[in-house]
C-alpha cells in the first residue's frame, strides 16, 4: 500500500520555525487534496491544515491561523507544512496524508505514514 513519508521534524525552541515536507507517488498526488495532522501526547489526532487539488485553497485549525502554512509542489510530487513561531503547545507527531473533499470536509483515504515528530520548549 502507498504511504506518504514525512520528514522535517525535530526538536526547537519556542518562536523558533520548522518545515515539514511529504513526498508521495505521483499517481497519488495528483489526484488528492492533502492535509496534515497532529498527535499530542495524550490527545486525539487533529487535523492542522489541508490544501485542495487543483485550486490550492488551504484551511487550518484556529490554534495555527496566521502561522503554519501548508503548500504544494506539483513538481516535486510534495506537500510541506511550514510552521514559525512555534509554540509548546504544537508538541506532536505530525502525519501527512493524501485524500478527497467531500464538500468542506477532508477525508484521508492513502495509507498513513509513520508521521514525524515535532518537539517545542519553552
Amino acid at each position: 500500500q502507498v504511504r506518504p513519508v514525512e520528514s522535517g521534524g525535530g526538536s526547537v525552541q519556542a518562536g523558533e520555525s520548522l518545515r515539514l515536507s511529504c513526498g508521495v507517488s505521483g499517481s497519488i498526488f495528483t489526484t488528492r487534496a492533502a492535509g496534515w495532522y497532529r498527535q499530542a501526547p495524550g490527545k486525539e489526532r487533529e487535523l492542522v491544515a489541508t490544501i485542495s487539488r487543483g485550486d490550492d485553497r488551504t484551511n487550518y485549525v484556529d490554534s495555527v491561523k496566521g502561522r503554519f502554512a501548508i503548500s504544494r509542489d506539483n513538481a516535486k510530487n510534495s506537500v510541506y507544512l511550514q510552521m514559525n513561531n512555534l509554540k509548546p503547545e504544537d508538541t506532536g507527531v505530525y502525519y501527512c496524508t493524501y485524500g478527497t473533499f467531500s464538500g468542506t470536509t477532508y477525508y484521508p483515504n492513502v495509507g498513513w505514514g509513520q508521521g514525524t515528530q515535532v518537539t517545542v520548549s519553552s
